[in-house]
Formats: C-alpha cells, structure tokens, sequence
C-alpha cells in the first residue's frame, strides 16, 4: 500500500514524457494504430521503442479515456506488483524474512519511486524480469516436480523474459546469463540435463522476443507506419542498431535531436567508467546502497563456495549478483543513459541485501571466521554505506533538508555501535538488532530522497536533491505543455483552416505537443530525431498540393526538407518560433 502511495500520489501530467503519452493517445484511437505503435493519429510512423508497456496504456485509454492518471496507473500497478514478486523470488531461495527485507528495500527506492511515477517502459520491464527471476528460482528451488516440472519453469522464465524485451528489448536478455549461471551452479539434476533445459529456454525466450518484429517486417511497408529510428524502414535496425548496439559510441537519439533542430540547451552526458554511477544525478538515483551490495554479494558467493550443488542462499547471491553486475557494467559503458535507466538495478542491490541479512544471521555460515570478525566487517561496511550517503547529499541540491547529513551521521554511528556492540556481548537478540540497525542506517537517506521526490512531485526524468541546472532536455519538456496548450494550439487552430491535419512539424519529438494536447493529426517530419527519411520530399510536396495541411513548424533548415520548406512556403514569426504556411494555400 506505502508504494502504491507513494507512485500514484498527486499524479498530473507534469509526470509525463509527452512523447510516449501523444503516441499512447494515438494508439488508442484505432487498432491499426495500436498494432503498429504508431505514434500520430494518421499512422505514418511508429515510436522509436518496441511497444509493449505502450500497449497497457493505450488499452487504458481505450477504455478510461485520455486521462493522465489513466496513462500513469499502469505503471503503479506495475511497481506494486514488483514488490510482491520480489518477496516471492527472493523467499524461493533465502527466507520469508529475506523476502521482506527486499521488498522494503525495493519499494522505495528513490530510481523505482521516480521511475513508477510516469509512463516510461522500464516500469512493465522490470516487473516481468522480477517474474522471469522468480521463474528460474523455483525451478532452481525444487518446487516444481520432477525435470518436467523444472523444464516448465525455465520456459515460463523465457517467455517472461521474451514479453520483457517487448517493453525495453535487449536490455530485457542481458540479464539471461545470471539467469543461466545460477541455474547450472545450482539446479536440480544432472548437469547436462539442466544445459539441454537451458538451450531449450534460450529458443524460446528468441522466438518469443521477435515474434512481433518478425510479424511487423511481413507486412509490407505501404501497410503499416515507417519504422522510426531506422533509416530503411526495418524493425530490426530499430531495435538492434539505433536502441541497441548504436547506443555505444554514436550520438544517442537526443543528442541527434538537439543538433538536427540547433538547439543550444547541452545535454549533460555523466562521463563514462566505473564511478558513472556512483556520483552525480546517477548516483543520487541509485547509486546509494550500490557499494554495500556489490560486497555483500562478493561476500556471500565466497563464504558459500564450499556446499554442493544446490545451495538456494548461494543462488540467491549468484542470480541476483550477476543481475547487478552485468546491467552495472553496461550502463558504465553505454554512450548515455537516462537516470530511470537504473531502476532496473533496484530489485537486485534489493534481494542481495536481504539475502546478506540472513546470511549474517546464519550460524553454519560463521564458521569458517569468529564471529567478531564477522561483526567487525559488517560495522565497516556499514560506516562505509554511511560516509558514502553523506557524500552524495549535494551542498546546493534542491529541496536538500538541513537536518539530513546531521541525521545520517547519528543513525549510521549508532548503528556502528549497536553491531561492535553485539560481537562482544552475547546476548540472545543482539545479532538481529546489529543486522537491522545496519539495514536502517543504510536506508536512511534513500527514504528522505524518495519521500522528496514524492513531496515535490517529481517522476522519471527527475533524481533526488537534483540541482536545477541539470534538468535535462526531455525533462524540461512536460513543463512547455501548458504553453503549447494555452498559446500555441489556438493560434494553430486558427491558422489551420479547413486542412485535415493540424500541422506538419520537424521531429516526432514536437509534433508529439501538439498530438497530445489535442488529439489531432500533426505530421511528423524525420521521426524523433529529425533525421529518419519519412516522410520523403516528394511525399511533402504532394502531401502541401492536397492541401493537407497549411502550416509547418520548422526549427531548423539543417534538412534538406526543411530547406525546401523555408524556400517555398511564406514564414510568420511567432517570438522564436516559426509557422511555415505554404504560399499557395488559402
């Protein structure tokens, strides 16, 4: 409930990415629309993601009506919903106790608060990877009957994980291999029995994942929207080129954008490496508990290594570890990332922890090492985890409370004291009250940043104590809504005439404004960057002979559409920005 509260409070449509919601808004209005994702209502191009989380909303809309909670409380749903299968996964293979600790840890996390407060796929993404995870760790606990059974398991996993790449693709396979690994380590079985289950749910996970693309790619083109962020109308260059493998080295999509309509507002781009996400806006995000989980799952394989096959804690820390590892190693090295990005790390520095909190309490597993030695460590890395959170809290961050460090400071020292405390004095209990005084110290300053983010009506785009000049391009854009709907639709309107759609504009990123505060058809030029080759010159010209539409919101004459525009169509000045009106029309 405490989640579900904390995602859907004072919900308005300044959580929004408009982009998502005008094509959410178009997909609604038909189902070729919805089929084929497209993002204006004329269906002349598709989003530039896969659309899968889209389609929840769009069905939403479909039946609530365009409403900005009812486009915002699919993902609430979803957050929720993760917490619960969190406890579940986790309870597989640790405790119902670890089960708790993680889905508290989880669900208010400052990157998942943010993140379950707008309409952004990582929400549906990561709660069907959270299933998939659960999937794999019932199989791995045994509770499914026999190699049938398991087999089940494993595929049920794979299609989660297929649906998962409907929401945000390949991101959704990096987390296959900590999948995999856990389960050859510690499944049930003969080994060559779990790596035959294992190809056979890597097909299906395949199948599943491109089933959509595949069916879209046999349509043929005059049939469907172009596929935005491809230059040649394929899904798959979409998906594996431009969201993909193009997000390492090339200019990411916005970058693309703010040049192709000369924007002068920089882009911050954190640099990449191995500290990318443990300073700055990242680091606000989710970077606060990182450190200690990263440890603790070092920890936690090492001091399993010995048992056979079959330890569910030491799966546990190897399926949630890799989880981490991987998807932090490709965020430190992608060309870009946005701060929602890293919510998906959440529910594994969640379960790691929780399973840590068990192992420490485990009496088989403190034999190896006196158990001073055991609380000795736990006291340093949970001084660490505090020092690190005093770090982060920026000295000029916004909606910074004056009290914080100072609290931070004296929950962590008490904490220290709590955990030297019980090494020395034997006494039923103690051992608990060291772990959870660790486990407050630690959440500390993440529960103030998420209420702070919550309190000031923040969402996605947003980090905690985040300093104004940060705001990002995007970020910025849901607050120019008001605008477009209060100034520039009535001039729009009026400009309009009789002409079927609303406008033409450069970039789907703009046209989006008007598509959602409106609902009606404005064409978008060269997809969200500006870039894609839809519509085509000729198209244009035959599109303005029609009469399809009277004005052109042009940025830029960086496009040689853009230049044809500029040199035949009669300009009116609006402030900075420009209405093209085609000479010829009436």
């Amino acid at each position: 409930m405490l989640a579900g509260l904390a995602y859907g409070w004072a919900a308005n449509a300044d959580l929004l990415e408009f982009y998502y919601a005008a094509a959410v808004r178009s997909m609604s209005t038909s189902w070729h629309n919805f089929v084929f994702a497209a993002v204006d209502p004329a269906g002349t191009i598709s989003l530039d993601k896969l659309p899968g989380a889209f389609w929840l909303q769009a069905l939403a809309v479909r039946g609530f009506g365009f409403h900005t909670w009812v486009i915002i409380l699919p993902q609430v749903v979803e957050g929720v919903l993760t917490v619960l299968v969190l406890y579940r996964a986790v309870s597989r293979l640790a405790t119902p106790t670890a089960g708790l600790i993680a889905a508290a840890v989880v669900a208010v996390s400052p990157a998942t608060v943010a993140l379950n407060r707008g309409n952004i796929s990582d929400s549906l993404m990561i709660l069907l990877l959270v299933l998939a995870a659960d999937s794999v760790s019932a199989a791995i606990a045994g509770t499914a009957r026999g190699w049938r059974g398991t087999q089940a398991r494993l595929i049920l996993a794979a299609c989660w994980v297929g649906l998962a790449f409907q929401a945000k693709m390949i991101e959704a396979w990096l987390v296959l291999p900590a999948f995999g690994l856990a389960y050859l380590l510690d499944g049930p079985g003969p080994l060559a029995r779990r790596v035959r289950q294992l190809v056979v749910a890597g097909v299906v996970a395949g199948v599943v994942s491109l089933a959509w693309m595949t069916a879209v790619s046999l349509v043929p083109a005059g049939q469907r929207p172009y596929a935005d962020g491809s230059g040649n109308d394929s899904v798959y260059a979409q998906v594996f080129v431009y969201n993909g493998f193009g997000r390492f080295g090339d200019q990411t999509p916005l970058q693309l954008l703010a040049s192709q309509l000369a924007s002068s507002q920089s882009i911050p781009v954190p640099s990449q490496g191995a500290d990318r996400l443990l300073t700055g806006n990242l680091g606000r995000d989710t970077g606060w508990l990182l450190p200690a989980a990263l440890l603790a799952a070092i920890w936690g394989i090492a001091n399993r290594r010995r048992p056979p096959g079959g330890d569910r804690l030491r799966a546990c820390f190897v399926l949630w570890g890799a989880w981490l590892l991987i998807l932090a190693a490709t965020f430190s090295t992608t060309t870009y990332i946005q701060t929602y990005y890293t919510a998906a790390l959440t529910p594994a520095i969640a379960a790691i922890l929780a399973a840590a909190a068990v192992a420490v309490l485990d009496l088989r597993a403190s034999q190896p090492r006196p158990e001073i030695v055991r609380r000795t460590g736990l006291a340093i890395v949970s001084a660490g985890t505090t020092a690190y959170a005093v770090w982060l809290v920026p000295a000029r961050g916004a909606h910074v409370p004056g009290w914080l460090v100072p609290a931070i400071i004296a929950v962590g020292a008490v904490a220290v004291i709590v955990i030297l405390g019980s090494a020395f004095v034997r006494r039923p209990g103690l051992a608990t009250a060291a772990v959870t005084a660790a486990l407050v110290a630690a959440l500390a300053a993440t529960r103030v940043a998420s209420a702070g983010l919550v309190a000031n009506h923040e969402s996605a785009f947003d980090t905690p104590f985040e300093p104004p000049q940060l705001a990002s391009l995007l970020a910025a854009g849901p607050a120019r809504m008001s605008t477009v709907e209060t100034v520039e639709l009535p001039l729009v309107e009026t400009v309009r005439g009789n002409s079927p759609d609303l406008l033409a504009a450069q970039s789907s990123y703009i046209a989006a404004a008007f598509i959602y505060v409106s609902g009606l058809e404005a064409l978008p030029i060269g997809g969200f960057t500006g870039t894609i080759p839809s519509p085509t010159l000729s198209q244009l010209k035959a599109d303005i002979r029609e009469g399809q539409f009277h004005l052109v919101l042009a940025l830029s004459t960086a496009d040689p559409r853009m230049r044809w525009i500029a040199s035949h169509c009669s300009p009116l000045p609006k402030n900075r920005t420009y209405l093209r009106v085609p000479a010829d029309a009436s």
